[in-house]
């Protein structure tokens, strides 16, 4: 798979890519409008080209109090979204080439206000999603959110999902529409957060053209 090039469906707006980019963008914009005052703090996993998170960022009033991480493995994606976000006028944004699994990545972010997992638990199996959203509980802070995408291909882990989340201190603040392809979510955790710790990898990335091979 080539991860650069699989963005380019993005740019059509006829796709089920830009649809699923179009909903996690309203609930990350919905997230910033409702965060406590003050700045404010994420991470995303997995970030692609961050179209999601640079996208509302360059636009949204309270930009430029955001300090982000994005963490990216395919450095023509970072190069991207570094562009990205030095065009938009976000000093705060940061874009990382690196491993977007280890939790070192994420050390000195964690608890963030904003946590997002986008492109990440379709490519991985169910006991890594599972692992993922268990380390959300210290990613996330306390009543901060967590955005997060996942494909309904049958069978459709996106219940088991919300019901891990949910068992985890996550409240349920808005799931997309189950006959859609793609699915977004985003969910409030009502927890304390646990320390992260060191030197953890939190899944391992397969890839969903492996994975229905398989």
């Amino acid at each position: 798979m080539d991860w650069h090039e699989w963005h380019d469906a993005y740019d059509s707006p006829d796709t089920y890519l830009s649809r699923r980019l179009a909903m996690v963008q309203e609930r990350v914009r919905y997230a910033l409008d409702t965060a406590p005052p003050g700045p404010l703090t994420a991470i995303s996993i997995c970030a692609g080209q961050g179209r999601d998170l640079i996208g509302v960022l360059a636009g949204h009033p309270r930009g430029a109090e955001v300090r982000a991480r994005l963490v990216e493995l395919d450095e023509r994606n970072v190069a991207h979204a570094t562009q990205a976000a030095r065009a938009a006028g976000l000093p705060g944004v940061e874009v990382v080439a690196g491993d977007a699994s280890s939790t070192d990545q994420y050390a000195d972010l964690a608890p963030a206000d904003l946590v997002l997992a986008c492109g990440v638990l379709g490519n991985i199996t169910d006991a890594d999603v599972e692992r993922v959203l268990d380390h959300c509980t210290q990613l996330c802070r306390t009543g901060g959110t967590l955005v997060w995408t996942r494909n309904r291909k049958d069978p459709d882990l996106v219940p088991q999902i919300c019901a891990w989340l949910e068992q985890r201190g996550f409240e349920r603040l808005w799931v997309s529409d189950p006959s859609l392809t793609a699915s977004v979510g985003a969910h409030r955790f009502t927890g304390e957060p646990r320390r992260l710790p060191p030197g953890q990898r939190m899944f391992d990335f397969i890839g969903y053209d492996t994975l229905w091979r398989s």
